[in-house]
Parts: structure tokens; sequence; C-alpha cells
């Protein structure tokens, strides 16, 4: 018996998941690969399993780890992982459920469990997404209960493989921490994908993409003015890549809007209302700070 891959491929309809990923975020290159790696493994497997040829189907190892920057697409990312293992029926529902500590970990005794438990209720069937996961193990506070909730997980990762996907994430550095803490966990989490910093042009190219979507418009002294913003963001803390991006547009979007209301102009033309121009993104404070 033969089978044509591309054939039993396109069937799944994951194809336009993956391109609708392409899409939807700019760059990721190595992310995007080894989601496509990802999913010929489990296609390969599943067809092992199904199509009757005699071959053994190993298990595979479904939970995962997303490490990055901030405002680097994890979470859409996991949401188009989502799609992918219920196309091709590793998981019944296809949902995505994200979560910090503060759902998962009680402030008192006997209070983790039923949270946990519950979260993971909602889940079932489709992907946990654990946000900042490394912040359920505090080791210097004695009183702390996030070793519960990460007991359950574990229980639950283990036993109940079919019905829930987990995905952690976080900073990489501390995401390690994390996993050293707890080798189980550790063993557990069979796919690891980081996610790069965006560069300068791509996220300039975000926020072309955002603004057309608004119908904006950048001129090209608002886009070096934007770049020369990003450069300057970069260097100060809690700079979160396309999150601070859209958050800079949003700004400039509210100082046109007062640009245009405080002009005196009784007339505006459409490019007048459409057009962020480079006052609009050196108004920021992060240009006259020394």
């Amino acid at each position: 018996m033969s089978l044509n891959l591309q054939e039993e491929y396109n069937k799944t309809d994951i194809q336009g998941v993956i391109d609708q990923l392409d899409e939807d975020l700019v760059g990721l290159a190595p992310v995007k690969a080894r989601i496509k790696e990802i999913a010929a493994l489990l296609l390969v497997q599943r067809l092992r399993k199904n199509l009757g040829l005699g071959l053994n189907s190993t298990s595979v190892g479904l939970h995962m780890s997303f490490t990055g920057s901030p405002g680097t697409g994890k979470t859409a990312v996991a949401t188009r992982m989502a799609d992918i293992l219920f196309k091709l029926g590793y998981i019944k529902k296809g949902h995505l459920i994200t979560v910090t500590r503060d759902d998962l970990v009680g402030q008192y005794i006997g209070h983790t469990a039923p949270k946990t438990k519950e979260v993971l209720k909602q889940a079932m069937g489709g992907v946990l997404f654990i946000d900042e996961a490394y912040y359920l193990y505090k080791p210097d506070n004695e009183r702390d209960y996030g070793a519960e909730a990460i007991e359950i997980l574990l229980q639950v990762m283990e036993n109940q493989r079919e019905d829930l996907v987990v995905i952690f994430a976080g900073y990489k550095d501390r995401m390690e921490s994390f996993y050293e803490s707890n080798p189980g966990l550790s063993s557990r989490v069979a796919n690891h994908i980081d996610f790069p910093d965006y560069t300068a042009e791509e996220l300039l190219q975000i926020a072309r993409l955002l603004l057309e979507e608004q119908q904006y418009r950048l001129t090209s002294g608002a886009e070096a003015a934007l770049l020369e913003y990003v450069d300057k963001r970069r260097q100060l803390p809690l700079f979160a890549n396309a999150r601070t991006v859209t958050n800079a547009i949003d700004a400039a979007r509210m100082r046109h809007a007062n640009r245009m209301f405080n002009s005196g102009d009784s007339i505006l033309t459409k490019a007048d209302l459409v057009t962020i121009e480079e006052k609009d993104i050196r108004e920021s404070s992060l240009f006259s700070e020394v």
C-alpha cells in the first residue's frame, strides 16, 4: 500500500493555518520553520497510526515551551498551534486558554488545588498557555503555593496527554532556571521554540500593517522618526517589541487627532485625516528626555 503524503496533508487543512501564520506575523522565520516541522511530524505519526500500514506509531510529546521577550508573537503562534493540533486530531476542541500564576496559585492553604483544577477543566480538549510560567516557582518563599500548582500540572500532563497540551512561556533565561528547578517538568516538555526579538525594520513593517488596517499612512519622515523611537526605546526597560510599537502608533494617532482639532482649519482633506507626520512621532516624551 502506498499513499500521497501531499494529498493527506491537504486533507487536514493545516496549510491554511500555516499560510495565515505567514500572512499575519512579520518575521519569525525560525519560529515558523519549527512550527512546520512539528506539523509534519504530527501528520506522519497520525498516518502511521491510522492508515493500516503495519507500522508502529511512537508517542509524540506535544507539550511545548515558547521562550522570548514580550511582544514577539508567542500567544499568536500558540493560537495557530492549537488550530494545527485540532485539525490533525491531537486535541478534541482546539481552543486556547491563556493564564498566569494568579489564575493557578491560591493565597492560602487549600486554595491552589481548586483554582488549578478549574483552569484545567476549562482547558481540557485544547491548549493551556501559561505566560511567565517561571513565577509558579518561588523557592525563597516557604509559604508560596506555586509548587502545588506545578505538581497538579505535572500529573495532568502525564496522565491526560490526549486531553490537554500545555505551553509554558516566558523569558528564555528565566524559563531555563524554571526547568532546572523541576526535572520532572523539563522531561515532559518536548518542543522548545525560541522567539527572536524583531529587528527595527520588522517593527516598522508591523507599524505599516497596523496603520494600513486603520486606514492611516506614515510619511517618510514619520517612518524615520519611528525607527529612531524604536532604537531609543529598545535601550530602556520593559521594551516589548510589537506591543511597544502598537502603543507608539496609538499615541501617534492621538497626537494626529489633536493636531487636526487644533489646526484651526475648517476644511480637512482625506490626506490630512489619514497621514501620520513626523511631528506626531517626535512629540513623544521619549525624544525630550535627556
